[in-house]
Parts: structure tokens; sequence; C-alpha cells
């Protein structure tokens, strides 16, 4: 049966991923394209319905983002959501115009669609297909400068708020369908239901797109891509490409080799527990590398402060060791990595603004020494991926570690990098992980590591004056690791954690806890 599918057309939108998270929590499969994408290419792909992500500019401004136009003529539903909508306007002959009054956060709406149901008067009314069910008044968020003025000849308007004439339209013969306002973020409480009706009762999904099918098209594709060539794996031992090594394995066995490079950026004890399950003693048949690349790594990133260029070196020596590994082995074909959809929607989509770099994708030199690089979970965000973890049989245990980072600790050291600041933020963060443990605290939940500041301060251990480096110990709750929340650790395990870092951690008198959500914040420090 072929995979049914929604496309997201990006227009520089900052919820486009939570538009993303909304479809595929509906067990329906979709994919985040350029705003650029022809009908033609559209057309190829299949969708049951296209949605149009909101965006910074205004429609009728000269250097406007460009699109095809013939989208709104295909036949296909189109959802139009706050820069999305406008454009369905502007496109078909409505008018969009700077609001007189912007509105931005919750926001009152009279749903004239429900009004109209309720309606006594005996007359005929139109009902709203998207937003059937909704509550004759409710709250939504909105986040607009510009409003459209006048709707397109043909388009119903389904709701509106004081401020804001057309909140939201629908040409339900065209099957085009547009809102001024965000259902996908949580502050609009009916977005759920929006959600649904586009996607069942108007696009026609089944949602039936679950991790098994992911995971047998996946292993049939990698097959008959690979074919006898041969194929090295960038294995670091995180959940991200440990999957992605046990995928590998399913479809090509012992073609895959996996070369794990330890970096010296590694958590305590992290290279030998890694060894042990990917070695020759455990249970996947593949091949397996530890290179000790460890002075490597510190001499490259000696004196180097700035992030982004911390994660070009670690990228870019990365993919140096594999170049390396892969002339002693013979003819490699593929490069596999562990690349997932925030990796990608983080380091910019289209016109998307680029949060940061991800080694695995912005860190690679001009020249690669491979034919072809395979990234199997490029389009799954992080649950998905332990979903397909758990599918391939992967102990529970494994699929459910702490996230960690391609470049380590690189990016929870702030500042320089040493041997001795590794040292630090190991010990430390191997204390904190086992107070979270013994306090009973589920971490599958979010991400929770030590980092070092670049901060040193006096301090008083003993009888004497001490200057020494701050610790900072982060603790977020995320479903998806495109948004998170600090979570609230109690008082007495952050003392306990303090205590024992301060006591047990040479160069430490300092603790900090980080309590900066995402957005504003990213998870890791750089």
């Amino acid at each position: 049966m072929e995979k049914e599918m929604i496309i997201i057309l990006d227009f520089g939108g900052q919820y486009k991923q939570l538009i993303a998270r909304r479809v595929r929590d509906s067990h329906v499969y979709c994919e985040i394209l350029p705003n650029t994408v022809t009908a033609e290419q559209i057309l190829e792909r299949n969708p049951k319905g296209i949605i149009l992500t909101g965006g910074p500019d205004s429609v009728y401004s000269e250097d406007a983002m460009e699109y095809d136009p013939r989208i709104f003529s295909l036949g296909i539903p189109v959802l139009g959501i706050c820069y999305g909508s406008q454009l369905m306007a502007h496109a078909l002959g409505g008018t969009v115009r700077t609001a007189p009054v912007s509105e931005y956060g919750h926001t009152k709406t009279q749903i004239d669609a429900a009004e109209a149901q309720n309606a006594s008067d005996g007359a005929e009314h139109a009902v709203s297909e998207l937003l059937h069910d909704w509550e004759p008044e409710t709250s939504v968020w909105m986040s607009h400068t510009d409003y459209i003025a006048c709707p397109p000849e043909g388009f119903t308007v389904t709701a509106h708020t004081a401020h804001c004439p057309v909140a939201a339209m629908e040409d339900s013969r065209r099957r085009l369908y547009a809102v001024q306002f965000h259902p996908e973020v949580v502050h609009t409480p009916e977005g759920g239901k929006l959600f649904h009706n586009f996607l069942f009762e108007i696009c026609g999904c089944s949602g039936s797109w679950q991790m098994k099918s992911f995971v047998d098209t996946a292993i049939e594709q990698l097959r008959e891509k690979i074919g006898t060539g041969k194929v090295l794996c960038a294995l670091s031992g995180g959940v991200d490409s440990s999957v992605a090594a046990v995928l590998l394995s399913k479809a090509v066995g012992r073609q895959l080799t996996c070369v794990f490079v330890d970096h010296g950026l590694l958590r305590k004890n992290e290279a030998d527990e890694v060894e042990a399950v990917f070695g020759p003693d455990g249970p996947y048949d593949l091949n397996f590398i530890r290179v000790d690349a460890r002075n490597r790594f510190y001499l490259k990133l000696a004196g180097v402060t700035e992030p982004e260029r911390k994660r070009k070196i670690i990228g870019a020596e990365f993919i140096e060791v594999f170049e390396e590994e892969a002339k002693k082995i013979g003819k490699v074909d593929f490069l596999v990595q562990g690349t997932i959809y925030p990796d990608v929607v983080e380091s910019g989509i289209g016109k998307g603004a680029v949060i940061k770099s991800h080694h695995n994708v912005g860190g690679l030199p001009d020249h690669v020494d491979f034919r072809e690089i395979i990234e199997p979970l490029r389009l799954l965000f992080k649950d998905e991926v332990r979903r397909v973890g758990l599918e391939l049989g992967i102990p529970e245990k494994l699929v459910y570690r702490q996230p960690f980072p391609g470049p380590g600790l690189g990016i929870r050291i702030v500042g320089d990098v040493t041997a001795d600041k590794v040292r630090i933020v190991q010990d430390a963060d191997a204390i904190y992980r086992e107070e979270l443990e013994k306090a009973g605290i589920d971490t599958g939940k979010g991400q929770f590591f030590a980092a070092l500041s670049n901060m040193r301060s006096v301090g008083v251990m003993g009888d004497g004056r001490t200057y020494d480096y701050a610790v900072v110990l982060r603790g977020v709750v995320t479903s998806d690791f495109m948004t998170a929340t600090a979570c609230d650790i109690p008082w007495n395990v952050l003392q306990t954690c303090m205590n024992r870092i301060i006591n047990e951690v040479k160069g430490v008198n300092r603790v900090l806890y980080d309590l900066t959500s995402k957005p504003p914040g990213t998870i890791e420090l750089e």
C-alpha cells in the first residue's frame, strides 16, 4: 500500500516543526519541503494534503518568498496558516494589508460557522469543515502584523476576532482552507480538532502510518540502494547513531562497518560501554572498529572558544578519521550518519533561520571520500527514533538512554576545551546522573547533564581560598526536543548533587542550575 503523505511548505515559520509533530502524532506521515517546490514536484509525491507554514515576510513586499501559485488549483486540499493564509488570499484575489492593530498571544475568537449552526432563523447557513465541532467562542494564538482585509471570491469567513475580520476562511468547493492563528501550538486549545478535521475529514487520511511500516520500508530501501556496496557507519553510541547502526545491520549485515571514534569528549566510561554493546562480544551482526583519537581532537580544539567553530572542527575531524579508516578497510561506498529531523530543521530548511549547525548536517568538509552519505533517520523526530529502536529489538535501556550530541562534551564546555576540563565535566555529570537515578527521577522524558561554564570564582574550602570553575546542571523535559522546559528537580536532590560535585570533583567550587526553557535557549549550552 502506498504511503499517504502530507506536504508542509516552509515559508520560514518558527513553528514549522510543531506543525509536523501535530501531523505525525496523528499517525500521518509528512515532510517539510522548501517553499520553492513546483506543482509537478508536489504531484510526483502524490500527497493527501498541503500545509503552508507561517513566515516573517509580507506577501505584498517586493522580496516576498517565491512559490508556485498552481498549488491552489491542483485539487489537493491546502491549509494556510498565518502567513500561509495571507499568501492564499493574496494569490487568489483577496486583499492583504497591514493590520490597524497587530495581534500577539492569546486572542478571543468568534467562530462564525458555530454561530450559524446555532442560528434559529430557519435559514440555511454554511458549516465549516475545518472548524467543525469548535466552541462558538474560543481562544487562539495569534502572531501577525498583516491581516486579510477582504477574502477572495468564493471563500466563506468562518471566524473573526475584535481586530481581525478574517481569522479563518474556506472555499470547500476548491478545497482551500486558511487560518490567521497558529493551531499547532498548545496555546490554541482546540488546535487538535482542526488538524483532525483537516487530516481525516478533508484530506481523507487513514492514520495508518506506524513505526513498523517505517522500519520495513527503510530496510527494503537500504538494501536496494546499497546493493553489494560497503557501508561505513559513524557510531557514537548515542540513541540516533545506535538505531541507525542496527537498522543498517538488519539491512546489509556485515557489509556494514561501524567506526566508533573515541574523541575524548564522551561521558565517563562511555567508550567502554559502547564497545561492550556493539563490539565483537555484542549481539549485533556488524564489523566494529574503535579508534582512540583523543589527543588528535584536543590538539585541533586547542584555544578554540567560538561554539560554531568547535562544532565545525569536530564534525570535519570525524570525517577525516572515517576517511582514514575507510582506506584501511578497502573500498567504501556509503557513509551512514544518525542525523534526525530536529538537526535538519535547526540547521535550516528553505528560508528558515539557522538556529545552530549540527555536525551531521553542517560540518562536512568540501571533499568527502565516499560515493554517498546515507541518513536513514533524517525525517524522524527523537521520540520516533526511539520507537524505531524498539521495533528493531534494541534493549529499552539503550533506546531510552540520555541523548548525547555528536560534538560531545565539546559543546558542554563553554570556552576552550582541555583534557582537564573534560575530566571535570565527566565526573560532575556522572555524579549528577547517579543522584537523579537514586531519587527516582525519570530522565527518559528529557535530557539531564552537567556542563562547565567558563566562569571562575573565589571560594573557600577548609581554611584555604580557591579560584575554581562553576559547573552548570541542566535538566529539561520534552517530548520532541524542539521545545523544552526546565525540570522541577527537588531542592534536596540538587543540594546533594552540589555537595558531592564540590567535594569530589577537583577544580569546582560552585554549582548552578539552568532554568532556561527552549526557546529562548537551546538544550545544549553551545
